[in-house]
């Protein structure tokens, strides 16, 4: 039985893209570099601001570490100050979070994205004590696929890993999911549905609301 969810952040939670794009954009504007259509970072982000960069970024920049680095704190930057200027909960998914907790789920976030902008995002974005824990890409902790921050997680929701289900919105998700010992759970509405089947999702559902039965 399902005591618990983990939810992924872009791409599962919110539709962040349009944000994602125009702030990298910007940044590779003033780097003088080419930028990209917005439907492209779809294959860009989902492990990190650092591999975003190395993806979207020429090979001058994206093999230079000082380069690279000077992107990354400038996207940061950018983005910071237009975190929800276009990003908004998929439709469905604040009903979603509201019925789980109703139910006395205890539910959590794990994101590749900087722990400072996953916990902004989140405070802005969904009512306060929807989720019990909350966690992005942090120093000295390894990111997603490694389940070690998802194993931690369940720790602090006091589930057992097999009572819970980790939902996301690509291959990374699922395979944080199987190596954590949890229901992999893959949503069609996210970034890169195309995916998860083949990583070996346990679950595929095309809106929030089939969450709730499980």
């Amino acid at each position: 039985m399902i005591r618990a969810f983990l939810f992924d952040l872009d791409g599962t939670l919110v539709d962040s893209l349009a944000d994602i794009a125009g702030a990298m954009n910007e940044a590779l504007g003033e780097a003088g570099a080419p930028t990209h259509a917005p439907e492209a970072y779809r294959r860009f982000v989902g492990e990190g601001v650092d591999v975003l960069a190395r993806r979207a970024a020429p090979p001058a920049i994206a093999g230079d570490d000082a380069r690279r680095a000077a992107l990354v704190a400038r996207y940061q930057a950018i983005y910071a100050g237009r975190l929800t200027r276009e990003t908004r909960p998929y439709p469905g998914v604040p009903e979603l979070v509201a019925s789980l907790r109703a139910r006395g789920l205890p539910l959590g976030v794990l994101s590749n994205k900087p722990d400072p902008a996953t916990r902004l995002l989140v405070a802005a974005l969904f009512p306060a004590g929807s989720f019990a824990a909350v966690r992005g890409q942090r120093p000295g902790v390894p990111r997603k696929p490694d389940p070690g921050a998802a194993l931690a997680l369940a720790a602090e929701l006091g589930r057992e890993p097999a009572e819970i289900a980790f939902v996301g919105d690509t291959s990374v998700d699922v395979r944080t999911a199987r190596a954590a010992g949890m229901l992999a759970v893959g949503v069609r509405w996210g970034f890169r549905p195309d995916e998860l089947g083949e990583a070996g999702a346990d679950l595929l559902v095309d809106e929030p609301a089939a969450l709730a039965s499980l």
